[in-house]
């Protein structure tokens, strides 16, 4: 992944988000090789070094000293400097978890409900956080993320069919979100909030262009590059689950008939009521088109496949990629399989969520951080 920072000052919130990130992933690092591998000067650097120490969200250790001189100190994420919440809600349940700035899942809480009206989210919400609140793990809360499904404000087709979840449409769910926690609140389709997990915290750091194919309710994807969300016009590309796959086939909630998540999703795996290895078989054409389309729009490393089916459903869809058929992806030198399991399907979302809120309190709607104390947690 490609992190270059901007010497421009307006850039500075991002500058911040970009260092925080390169001392995540490369850390115990000094000043002078996050220049080197941002793109900013040594003295821009140790700015905001000093900044993020002063906020408790790195920190700094001298080396013992091997030889003459005195060794350059080295910087490390402080993993309890802070901490986020992230809420995944879906047509099935509602989880939130604490998550701290290494993206380990500190506590989590989850609860089933089926196609749950906002109000009463935010209600179950509000009892979640008090409850994440109340526990035993220090630190402060820097912002709350959720991820849910979407599109979202598209009519014809925000939640409805098999991600339905009645009563969101025109509801202001980053203000519900904000009242709901007493914190800085962003919000993100659960594609792409697993895909920017994905890419934090598991293979997606080893890869510059890949594709987060999401297997959930429904069925959705994010081509990520150089670790940004391609995100289209209106913010929705990504809906594969809606392409034509059957001519005249099954009807499909958004107008259309024989949309390709009618067939390849968990919902359609539990309508059919087959064991999974028997539709697997069933549906594996529909997948190896899918992944053929993929690769012939996007060219990407590899199709990291993720969502909220059981780890054995999905592990038999990736084995799908094995022999599959000619696209431009096939090709000898690859450094990885045409398609991977993601590295943690269960949590990807709900990291992706509250890594959202890390990086969205540095931005510059919430740059006042560095002049006032966050919250603590109760």
């Amino acid at each position: 992944m490609a992190l270059r920072g901007t010497n421009q000052e307006t850039g500075r919130p991002y500058n911040r988000r970009i260092v925080l990130e390169s001392i995540r992933l490369r850390g115990p690092i000094t000043r002078g090789d996050i220049a080197k591998r941002v793109g900013l000067t040594v003295q821009t650097v140790s700015t905001i070094v000093r900044e993020l120490e002063e906020q408790g969200l790195i920190l700094s250790v001298q080396k013992a000293p091997e030889g003459r001189g005195i060794p350059p100190s080295t910087l490390a994420i402080n993993p309890d400097g802070g901490h986020s919440l992230g809420i995944h809600v879906t047509p099935v349940s509602i989880e939130a978890a604490l998550v701290n700035l290494r993206g380990d899942v500190v506590a989590s809480v989850r609860q089933s409900v089926v196609n749950v009206a906002p109000d009463e989210a935010f209600s179950i919400i509000a009892d979640m956080v008090a409850q994440l609140k109340a526990g035993t793990h220090s630190g402060r809360l820097l912002g709350a993320g959720m991820a849910l499904p979407g599109p979202f404000d598209v009519e014809s087709m925000s939640f409805v069919g098999s991600t339905t979840m009645n009563g969101w449409k025109n509801f202001d769910i980053r203000q519900h979100l904000a009242d709901a926690t007493g914190l800085p609140a962003f919000i993100e389709n659960d594609m792409a909030a697993a895909a920017l997990g994905e890419q934090l915290y598991g293979l997606g750091q080893q890869l510059t262009d890949y594709y987060y194919l999401y297997f959930s309710v429904g069925l959705g994807g994010t081509m990520m590059h150089d670790g940004t969300v391609m995100r289209g016009a209106w913010g929705n590309a990504g809906e594969i689950g809606h392409l034509p796959a059957v001519a005249d086939g099954e009807p499909c909630p958004c107008g259309n008939r024989g949309c390709l998540e009618r067939y390849l999703s968990l919902d359609a795996f539990e309508r059919r009521g087959l064991p999974a290895g028997e539709w697997v078989a069933e549906v594996a054409p529909f997948f190896r088109s899918a992944v053929r389309t993929i690769e012939n729009l996007f060219d990407p490393e590899t199709i990291i496949l993720g969502g909220l089916a059981p780890d054995a459903l999905l592990g038999q869809l990736a084995a799908l990629g094995e022999g599959l058929e000619n696209s431009i992806s096939a090709r000898a030198n690859r450094a990885h399989p045409r398609v991977v399991m993601a590295s943690d399907c269960k949590h990807a979302a709900l990291r992706g969520a509250a890594a959202l809120a890390v990086f969205g309190v540095l931005s510059p709607r919430y740059g006042q951080m560095f002049e006032t104390p966050e919250k603590e947690i109760a």
